[in-house]
């Protein structure tokens, strides 16, 4: 397709890339996320925009992997930034460390789900870390609403707004091109973390998300997934059912071993088989490890117990 161009972009993470597509535009080119701010990413870009000339710029949700750059690049470019309202207000509310979207707010509530002290204080040192990759937005956006149409080109993209894994998170559908940018909602081989965040903390992600994978089944099975990391693949059905089996299995697990009173930090061995003293897999796995009680507490299977400020779930 000469008018869909793939740049992977490194990233400073344990998760070491983004995809970043670029898509042929009237009047230049339009890149699908950004990658976050530091010195390769800025050397990637500055080497891809004597080749693509950027008009727009397209980011799925708020990350820093995603949104990171979208202030350096309308800087640079002048290319204005489209994003749904929920993922700008939520980008910017993690820049600015607003009320309970801060580190400190995050070490809180994993406190209460019983994560130990020296872990905390290595999330502790994780303050600035957001605004590091991410140092600044562009201060006006273009809106994208679920079920509305954004125009590239010749081609016309359904907007599809999923949850679970970000505040909100926008994917795109062409149906004459058969391609899905899916962003971090459907990917090739490695499972998108939902996690719960500490601005709402009774929260149920883990229904969400599921919720927003379904939309996908009615989509064609031959379509061709553009995902955020990972490879570019087809075959959208047999994933959904993997990803659906897979949570089910989760879910199982964690219901068996709650026939005692466990707080997250219990359950995280259960649904992760690498450690945590790496600070985003500790992020990941806590997140997670909530959303998966939280869930089954929705579903009347947990019962949540909150002593001496801490909080366990009981199986009913």
């Amino acid at each position: 397709m000469p008018d869909v161009a793939w740049l992977r972009m490194p990233l400073p993470y344990v998760l070491n890339h983004v995809n970043i597509w670029l898509i042929k535009d009237s009047d230049g080119w339009c890149a699908v996320d950004t990658g976050a701010t530091c010195a390769v990413g800025i050397q990637v870009w500055e080497n891809s925009l004597r080749t693509y000339r950027l008009v727009k710029q397209v980011v799925t949700h708020a990350h820093p992997d995603h949104a990171g750059m979208a202030g350096w690049l309308e800087k640079k470019t002048g290319a204005s930034l489209w994003m749904t309202h929920g993922g700008y207000l939520s980008a910017l509310a993690r820049l600015n460390q607003w009320g309970n979207y801060s580190v400190g707010a995050m070490v809180h509530l994993f406190r209460m789900h019983g994560l130990d002290e020296k872990r905390l204080d290595m999330l502790a040192s994780y303050e600035g870390a957001y605004r590091r990759d991410c140092p600044f937005l562009p201060a006006t956006f273009h809106g994208l609403r679920d079920g509305s149409d954004m125009v590239i080109g010749d081609d016309v993209w359904e907007v599809m707004t999923g949850y679970g894994h970000a505040v909100e998170h926008a994917s795109f559908y062409c149906r004459k091109k058969k391609l899905l940018l899916a962003g971090d909602m459907l990917l090739p081989s490695i499972i998108t973390n939902i996690p719960v965040a500490p601005a709402n903390p009774e929260d149920d992600p883990l229904q969400d998300f599921l919720d927003s994978i379904r939309r996908y089944r009615d989509l064609p099975d031959d379509v061709l997934v553009l995902p955020a990391h990972g490879r570019p693949f087809t075959g959208i059905q047999a994933r959904l059912d993997f990803l659906e089996s897979y949570h089910r299995s989760r879910i199982g697990k964690v219901l068996s071993v709650c026939s005692i009173a466990c707080t997250a930090r219990d359950i995280v061995p259960v649904l992760f088989e690498k450690g945590m003293d790496e600070v985003h897999q500790c992020m990941f796995a806590m997140g997670e490890s909530i959303a998966y009680l939280n869930h089954l507490e929705k579903q009347g299977k947990l019962a949540r117990q909150e002593r001496e400020g801490e909080i366990r779930f009981v199986k009913v």
